[in-house]
């Protein structure tokens, strides 16, 4: 054994009694390890650091009705915790294939899913975008059902390396797929006003897109790159609190004005970096030639952009008699999940049967 293998690493020293940053939080990117701990978190109504909470599971096992036998189709693998509940309906008889773009968490998802008894006699994961699920249709001949869950995982957004949130210090990526395409920096640098103003209001419905894409651009055409995560929550946090109706609000209004604006505005470079209305429009399209007569679809959305393409497709393709049945309403999580976790409020559900 080499003598730099031989060297223990030490893990990253907090001060205080409890680690604030994402690194420090040894016990939560451990779970297997501290399992007290990470029911503690959850518990509180938290998402341990590195874990994704999966959301609204009974709501799609009872939307999919798996039986054991059956080939189906995680087309968004993320932590797996929707993979791993629909291989466990299938009792070990049949297969399910899972997809995801990250390369980071996928490999990790992966290595968990197998330790956990999941080989590739049942399970065979892809580094693929969900918008080629017909190649993978071809390949398994076609799906008895199909999930996907369109949110972004907490495990990429509390990671402050990839960029995903305004809260903490990192690099202005948000890409999911680090390795591939133009950072949010980049892209910030390749738009005009009208353009970035554009993309605010379609990508999210941000009230003070102007103003912020105005902000954007003069900071950069200023010499002053916008690449963090901080440089730009600071941008926005001036626009918001500049605007004459928010002056003479109470600082806790200002607040929560401030980081709703926040979140859209990372949520609309989200949108546009990895061109996720793009990707779902042509899965929404192949979707119905990927399933099998009889087959099962249920997906998650998180905001009202994407809902709006899912239920515009369902219905259309139940129009031309594609889908024997949809959702006619969108189904929600319960009271007693958004408690337990506060990133399932947004949550909206649909079905079709193929």
């Amino acid at each position: 054994m080499s003598e730099t293998e031989n060297t223990h690493k030490r893990r990253v020293r907090y001060k205080g009694k409890y680690p604030k940053k994402f690194e420090e939080k040894y016990k939560e990117l451990q779970p297997e390890k501290y399992k007290d701990t990470i029911e503690k978190v959850i518990g509180k109504g938290s998402t341990p650091a590195g874990m994704h909470i999966s959301i609204m599971v009974n709501e799609i096992l009872d939307s999919l009705q798996i039986q054991p036998g059956q080939t189906g189709l995680d087309a968004t693998l993320g932590y797996g915790g929707h993979t791993r509940a629909m291989l466990g309906c299938l009792k070990g008889k049949g297969h399910l294939y899972a997809l995801d773009v990250d390369p980071i968490e996928s490999e990790k998802t992966k290595q968990r899913l197998h330790e956990a008894g999941f080989s590739e006699d049942i399970l065979t994961v892809k580094l693929l975008n969900f918008a080629n699920v017909d190649e993978v249709a071809k390949e398994a001949g076609g799906f008895d059902f199909i999930m996907a869950d369109l949110g972004v995982s907490s495990m990429q957004i509390d990671n402050p390396d990839r960029g995903f949130s305004y809260k903490v210090e990192g690099p202005l990526d948000l890409r999911l797929d680090p390795t591939k395409g133009t950072s949010a920096a980049e892209r910030l640098k390749e738009l005009t006003r009208d353009e970035l103003c554009g993309m605010l209001i379609e990508n999210a419905d941000e009230p003070y897109a102007d103003e912020i894409s105005r902000a954007v651009v003069k900071e950069i055409k200023s010499g002053n790159a916008v690449d963090t995560t901080t440089k730009l929550r600071m941008l926005i946090q001036n626009v918001v609190v500049a605007q004459p109706e928010v002056k003479r609000l109470p600082d806790a209004e200002k607040k929560e004005l401030v980081k709703k604006s926040c979140q859209r505005t990372f949520q609309a470079l989200r949108i546009d970096v990895n061109s996720e209305f793009e990707v779902l429009e042509m899965f929404l399209e192949k979707l119905p030639e990927a399933l099998k007569p009889g087959g099962r679809v249920a997906i998650l959305t998180f905001h009202s952009g994407e809902d709006r393409l899912v239920k515009k497709s369902f219905k259309r393709f139940y129009n031309e008699g594609l889908y024997s049945d949809i959702s006619k309403e969108v189904i929600r999580p319960s009271k007693e999940e958004c408690m337990k976790n506060p990133r399932a409020r947004s949550t909206k559900m649909r079905w079709a049967l193929r």
